[in-house]
């Protein structure tokens, strides 16, 4: 079973408040994960963390907002997710409680609540797009940035893809605890690694851990409303600067791994690493490469941002 750490809670400016989780020393570089869509903290291994922070950083995990012990934004009601995909490609209105562009901005207030100037960001599927985002738009509060299983540009919708959605969309009419399970049973099947399956017994102690923590189905909607609103970001990507490694899924059935190809062509002198049988999780059999490709990416890009900063002091002394 995950053991949770003790966790704390920060106030934005607007209100919203957002439960994360710190490990590591405080003056080690940081190392900010950013979870995808409906997905709780919680989601980040254990495994990845401890690794990460043993590796020297300082790595903070938390929950988005309409996720896990962070702020519900029930007041804002389920909005259409067919009005928000139209509302893209014709003249009307959608109600959109918030966009990501938001959701990146609570990761700002994140640091700035905790005092930390700049940070290393990875991001999976959803997080990965809020961690461009920040990226691009951010150049001096970002170091590197990770993205796993996630794009910079919408890839096309293939029948597989499409086929998997619907699958997801059809969730538990019934609030029950266990309709809740067994549809996060299910949800894990579906977007599981080939290569990399998991046990029925785990899937169920993985559920049934996640649904106690917390369960706010119509949060899940708001940010794939907020998701959907967000369309392309391609233009984003020769704003981002920063070291970028892009990790992705051979066998990934909700962003197919075009997608991972497409950001890394994209985002000037990225890394990329395609993870044959690899779907849209994180599994165990992996976390250790995954930390080892991190850390030592994180650390690179340290290392120049460093030697940069040594070279302009150079270049401002008297007779240089």
């Amino acid at each position: 079973m995950p053991r949770y750490r003790k966790e704390s809670v920060i106030t934005t400016a607007a209100g919203i408040q957002l439960s994360y989780e710190d490990r590591g020393a405080k003056s080690n570089p940081v190392i900010i994960l950013i979870m995808g869509l409906g997905a709780q903290m919680t989601v980040w291994p254990d495994e990845l963390c401890d690794g990460l922070a043993q590796k020297g950083f300082r790595v903070i995990r938390f929950d988005n907002r309409d996720t896990g012990l962070s702020s519900q934004l029930d007041e804002h009601g389920t909005p259409s997710l067919l009005k928000t995909w139209l509302s893209r490609r014709l003249p009307i209105q959608s109600n959109i409680p918030y966009q990501l562009e938001d959701m990146a901005n609570d990761v700002l207030e994140l640091l700035r609540a905790l005092n930390i100037k700049r940070a290393h960001l990875v991001g999976a599927s959803m997080g990965g797009m809020i961690a461009q985002i920040l990226a691009a738009n951010y150049k001096k509060k970002v170091v590197s940035l990770t993205s796993i299983m996630s794009t910079i540009a919408p890839p096309a919708l293939s029948a597989p893809t499409v086929k998997v959605m619907l699958k997801l969309a059809r969730r538990p009419r019934q609030s029950s605890r266990e309709a809740a399970i067994r549809y996060t049973m299910r949800l894990n099947r579906l977007i599981g690694s080939p290569a990399y399956p998991v046990d029925d017994m785990t899937l169920r102690q993985q559920a049934t851990a996640n649904i106690e923590r917390a369960y706010n189905p119509s949060g899940f909607k708001r940010q794939l409303a907020a998701l959907t609103a967000s369309g392309d970001r391609r233009h984003l990507a020769a704003k981002i600067k920063v070291p970028t490694l892009v990790i992705h899924g051979a066998d990934d059935p909700i962003i197919p791994v075009v997608g991972g190809h497409t950001t890394a062509r994209l985002i000037r002198k990225s890394k990329l690493r395609i993870v044959d049988g690899m779907g849209h999780n994180l599994p165990p059999a992996l976390i250790d490469k995954m930390t080892k490709w991190i850390a030592k990416h994180a650390k690179r890009a340290d290392r120049k941002r460093l030697a940069k900063k040594s070279a302009k002091k150079k270049a401002r002394q008297p007779g240089a």
